[in-house]
């Protein structure tokens, strides 16, 4: 049976739609850490400006998992979009107008968080569908090279940033990408087949529905041993991704290190950091082209999640020359991992189960996003951020061996599969 094409309408539709909002994204992200760092000149401020976003993204997916298995995933996919392009317009507004303010930023911070936070099990759900059989490797290859080639901003934005006098313009065009993005997203022509009725009568019953599909969720993902082990390592791993956002912090305040560069700290961050997306975009196109035998799956992922880690934790000890080739060898491994998992998962669970799975795994995953950037926070005032890194990347190997190793005959069901 000859294999369906990856390229369809909907599957190009989301592409486009994705790609557009990720580049808004990189822009005005990279200029909000920029912006707060600037003002308030403390790690431990700007960690706690991270967590007023993660927190959100930690609650809010596990309370819309269940709401997402009975309605349409994609209107609200373009709803959403079309908030955060109203959200972002307002920013603009404010700091064009000379506003500012450190807890008025938490509180943007802490809305865009519950939108990203509903948006991505959303997100996660919907896609699936809109890749058709046998192309899951191909389509989730694709969806990281739009993340990778939505990086290449981050550099843009840094010049701009400083160039243009702040980030107020940077939101602005981030607020037409989710506009745009949203306008594609409508044109969607698939149709859900998991969308059932809104459970009705007083509200009591609708929390008790809610509460027993919730449950239904949590059960699920403990029956799946090797669903809940890679939930659990991507719990520790968050951990030593948020050790990572000390990166930037580490150039800016060791700037006189970097002296010798042609550009700012900041910019030369930037540069560099977007060596790993160099090497995304090599390591996606491999994916794409090659397909990974389904019986060694699982011992690539295991040797990538080790690779990782070791690179992490030694890549501010490097000189700037290895620093480019470690963050490009980061980023190879990295969206091969990332493949490898999306694709497995996805297509692992059942529709109509999905949207409650990811809410679940998101909760798990941020549970140590949250713990690792307030307690990262607090350390960085007293330690030395490179330091921080390498002993976080330390106890992510300890559950390399924990979750991944001993585990290993559970999540081979996952990961060792024709997708």
């Amino acid at each position: 049976m000859k294999q369906q094409t990856l390229w369809t309408y909907d599957f190009t539709v989301i592409t486009i739609g994705s790609f557009i909002s990720l580049v808004g994204n990189a822009l005005s992200n990279f200029a909000l850490s920029l912006l707060v760092l600037d003002y308030t000149g403390s790690t431990f401020l700007y960690m706690l400006f991270q967590v007023s976003f993660q927190l959100p993204i930690m609650i809010c997916p596990v309370l819309a998992g269940p709401y997402l298995d009975r309605v349409s995933r994609k209107k609200v996919i373009y709803s959403l979009d079309f908030l955060s392009a109203g959200t972002y317009f307002l920013l603009f507004l404010l700091l064009r107008g000379g506003w500012f303010s450190y807890s008025g930023l938490l509180m943007f911070s802490f809305l865009t968080g519950i939108i990203d936070g509903v948006y991505i099990v959303a997100f996660d759900s919907f896609y699936p569908n809109l890749i058709a059989e046998g192309n899951f490797q191909k389509g989730y290859s694709v969806y990281g090279l739009l993340v990778d080639l939505s990086g290449l901003a981050s550099p843009l934005a840094a010049v701009l940033y400083y160039r243009m006098g702040g980030a107020a313009i940077l939101f602005a065009v981030n607020a037409l990408s989710f506009l745009a993005a949203a306008c594609f997203e409508v044109t969607i022509r698939f149709q859900e087949t998991h969308i059932s009725e809104l459970p009705q009568g007083t509200t009591w019953s609708a929390f008790r529905q809610f509460r027993r599909e919730l449950l239904e969720g949590v059960d699920y993902i403990r029956s799946e041993h090797g669903l809940l082990l890679i939930a659990l390592y991507f719990m520790v791993s968050n951990l030593a991704s948020s050790a990572e956002q000390l990166q930037l912090p580490y150039f800016l305040n060791h700037a006189a290190q970097f002296a010798s560069w042609p550009v700012t700290a900041a910019a030369l961050y930037s540069i560099l950091s977007n060596f790993t997306t160099a090497g995304r975009l090599l390591g996606g196109a491999v994916q794409y082209r090659l397909h990974i035998p389904r019986e060694r799956r699982f011992a690539v992922a295991f040797f990538v999640y080790a690779a990782i880690n070791l690179l992490s934790g030694t890549l501010l000890f490097l000189p700037v020359p290895l620093m480019a080739v470690w963050f490009f060898l980061d980023g190879a491994l990295g969206v091969t991992s990332y493949t490898i998992r999306s694709a497995a998962m996805q297509s692992y669970v059942p529709d109509n189960k999905r949207a409650r799975f990811n809410g679940i795994f998101q909760m798990i995953c941020f549970l140590g996003s949250v713990a690792g950037s307030l307690s990262i926070g607090a350390l960085a005032e007293i330690l030395p951020e490179r330091f921080i890194i390498a002993a976080t990347n330390v106890l992510v190997l300890g559950a390399v061996y924990l979750f991944m190793y001993r585990g290993r005959e559970s999540v081979k069901k996952v990961y060792n599969r024709d997708v």
